[in-house]
């Protein structure tokens, strides 16, 4: 049952007395004012205890224009108003909404549902503002785990993040690497009723098929070749709680039916069990594929991709969000300066210009990295364009003991195909790993190889 303090004002009592006994019938707690002194005055009184004010816009002495300016002036402003007249179009009407007034409804009330509907939507707006507002005030406490942006994509972001944090929905975040979907997994975890359980993390891709199975949903002793003992899977280790599936579309089909099952059941069986496991766990997930052409090809169910996609948020890649270079340029100073002996007082002006000229195909990881490596490189003092090594200056690379680079160089030393070939992988694999600062399993993810086929072209390499 609603628990909003509302006040009605109309200088028409048997318009006051019919609104107030059509909202206190749905559960709301209703006071009254015949003007606008007395609705100053009930403002005054009730503080931060009034959720809504329902004003006629023209009252005697004091207009509804009025008591919004003086409502504004005196710190008020934030109470939402719903303006009330006989005259929907009027330019006093349109004036109250420039003035901030938050919707309009039109007398006479033919269809009271309706205008019960039109308050409720104002609660629900106001409860998604507040929402919001929390999730980014619980998104900057922790500077380790902070989202930083403002701009339009990112605002779409906390919206979707606070429809989800009242549901008990799977979640399937996309996106390109290093885009934070990790980071809004934590976010919609912690701001769910699951968030006093565990958040459990699996890299799907970085385990073979039957680890995979194993880690996923335990196995009990004697399960397999070296099984000496029982062991519970994570999504045991999650009940109560959340897991986090990532690179979900690296599983094998085999895998994806397994999961599909727990998905639909709620339980869990561990290698070699035969009794099911009832579990409760919130089941978020991410990749940086597009599952549709995945499922085109044969690669992934679609029934496992509308169980797992209930709710899909997709986080835009940094190209998409230059605005908020500049914030997460101050932020990730912030973060690495005092890593070092000594700290570098500010980013140039043209520094911030490459930045911001720059594509960052390896999005928020790589600007993350790119600022670590150049407070270690301007030791101390402002830092250039040239404490940056960003992609987009190609360095030449050493084929067959010539430094050709472009294709045609490449043709006219007569380098063999497969020696050319190998040494642009290695190229490749060393340029991944830089913007990865030297993290396997993030660079594996840039060249959209898992992490084993990078550790083996890596042993090739040496």
């Amino acid at each position: 049952m609603p628990d909003q303090h509302i006040l009605i004002a109309d200088d028409e009592t048997d318009i006051r007395e019919m609104l107030a006994s059509l909202f206190e019938e749905e559960g709301f707690r209703v006071s009254q004012a015949k003007n606008g002194a007395e609705v100053l005055a009930e403002v005054k009184k009730s503080g931060n205890n009034l959720d809504l004010i329902m004003m006629d816009v023209r009252m005697p002495d004091m207009d509804g224009l009025t008591v919004l300016k003086q409502l504004k002036d005196g710190g008020n402003g934030n109470i939402p108003v719903l303006i009330m007249t006989a005259y929907g179009s009027s330019g006093v009407t349109i004036k109250a909404m420039q003035q901030g007034a938050e919707d309009f409804l039109t007398k006479p009330f033919d269809d009271p549902d309706a205008v019960v509907h039109k308050v409720n939507r104002i609660f629900e707006h106001q409860n998604l503002t507040k929402e919001v507002a929390d999730l980014k005030s619980k998104l900057t406490a922790d500077p380790g785990e902070k989202i930083i942006g403002n701009s339009g994509p990112m605002q779409e972001i906390y919206k979707q993040i606070g429809k989800v944090a009242g549901s008990d929905a799977t979640v399937l975040i996309s996106g390109e690497t290093g885009t934070g979907k990790e980071l809004i997994a934590n976010v919609i975890h912690t701001t769910s009723r699951y968030s006093r359980g565990p958040l459990i993390k699996v890299n799907c891709a970085a385990l073979p098929e039957t680890l995979l199975e194993s880690e996923l949903f335990g196995h009990e002793m004697g399960a397999f070749t070296g099984a000496a003992k029982m062991r519970k899977g994570r999504f045991e280790m999650a009940d109560k709680g959340s897991i986090f599936l990532d690179e979900v579309g690296e599983m094998t089909l085999s895998t994806q039916r397994k999961l599909l099952r727990v998905l639909q059941e709620r339980m869990i069986d561990r290698l070699g069990g035969t009794i099911p496991i009832k579990i409760d766990v919130r089941v978020i997930s991410a990749t940086n594929r597009d599952l549709e052409q995945e499922i085109e090809a044969g690669k992934f169910r679609a029934d496992l991709f509308f169980r797992l996609n209930v709710i899909s948020i997709h986080m835009p890649a940094l190209r998409d969000r230059k605005d908020d270079i500049p914030l997460l340029v101050e932020h990730f100073l912030d973060k690495h300066r005092y890593t070092q002996s000594s700290a570098p007082a500010h980013i140039s002006r043209e520094a911030m210009e490459t930045l911001m000229d720059y594509d960052w195909p390896g999005n928020v990881r790589e600007l993350e990295n790119s600022i670590q490596r150049a407070v270690v490189d301007a030791r101390g003092g402002t830092i250039t364009s040239r404490n940056f090594m960003l992609s987009g200056k190609r360095e030449r690379v050493n084929i067959g003991g010539s430094n050709a680079f472009y294709v045609d160089q490449i043709v006219n030393s007569r380098v063999k195909l497969e020696q050319a070939m190998s040494s642009f992988e290695k190229m490749l694999l060393m340029e991944a790993l830089r913007q990865a600062a030297d993290d396997e399993e993030a660079a594996a993810e840039i060249l959209g190889i898992t992490i084993r086929d990078m550790q083996q072209r890596m042993r090739r390499h040496r």
